[in-house]
């Protein structure tokens, strides 16, 4: 199912529910209580929707910067992968073809097994560390003839690295998810904000199945995009492992 087609199921799913309330309260409700609960909670409802909404964009907000960060952070690994292999490249063998091929391996690990748990907000394993210490032994072995070698080991050294760091920051990404009292907080905040509505009333049943299913649409549509970026290897956000795949077209 795509999410598209999720996102609309939980908009209707929403819009039914509070059509069959709002019906249910007009029909065993009073008018006049509702005028009452409407002059007497309008204030306390401003509050609560309020407080909510700044929770839920800034939530957003800070999804949105998480899934833009991650997707950069793979691109950076990927590039500095190459760089290691081109900095590599001029030391002598067996450093170099070694080099290379546990390049190769890890990424590999990366697109084949690490993707799909990342997708899952499982754990990665050790593998892709085990494989980056393998380069940094080799590299670090490697006898370079001259100081032109000299300076491409110490290249190689240093974007192994940056590879080190975006790969800690991409793993960082795939774990972090929004926290459970994070999302308590907005349950409740949107239950408090979808239940004021019911107390309050309308001049006719028609304006408040309206009022009540665009604000309860709202809210289920703007927790249905938090519950998708929440990671963002996988849902709305889905950064996708192509970066390591055109890295290996760029090996030399």
């Amino acid at each position: 199912m795509s999410i598209y087609v999720s996102g609309l199921l939980w908009v209707l799913g929403a819009a039914a529910v509070s059509s069959i309330i709002v019906v249910i309260t007009r029909r065993f409700g009073s008018e006049e209580v509702g005028e009452k609960n409407l002059g007497a909670g309008g204030s306390v409802f401003s509050i609560v929707a309020g407080l909510h909404a700044v929770l839920v964009a800034f939530i957003l907000i800070s999804l949105f910067d998480a899934a833009n960060n991650a997707g950069d952070q793979v691109q950076k690994e990927a590039n500095a992968l190459v760089a290691v292999d081109w900095a590599s490249d001029s030391l002598p063998d067996p450093a170099k073809s070694k080099v290379e091929q546990l390049i190769r391996d890890y990424v590999a690990t990366v697109v084949d097994d690490e993707w799909p748990r990342m997708r899952e907000g499982e754990s990665v394993g050790n593998q892709g560390w085990t494989t980056l210490n393998q380069l940094r032994d080799t590299i670090a072995a490697a006898a370079p003839d001259g100081d032109w070698q000299q300076d491409r080991k110490t290249e190689a050294a240093n974007q192994l690295w940056q590879v080190y760091q975006a790969r800690q920051e991409r793993l960082d990404a795939a774990g972090n998810g929004v926290n459970p009292v994070v999302w308590l907080a907005l349950l409740i905040g949107t239950a408090l904000s979808l239940l004021f509505p019911y107390l309050f009333g309308g001049p006719n049943l028609i304006s408040q199945l309206l009022v009540t299913i665009t604000l309860s649409s709202t809210l289920v549509l703007l927790l249905f995009a938090i519950y998708q970026l929440q990671n963002p290897f996988s849902g709305g956000a889905h950064v996708p492992p192509d970066a390591f795949s055109a890295a290996l077209d760029r090996l030399s």
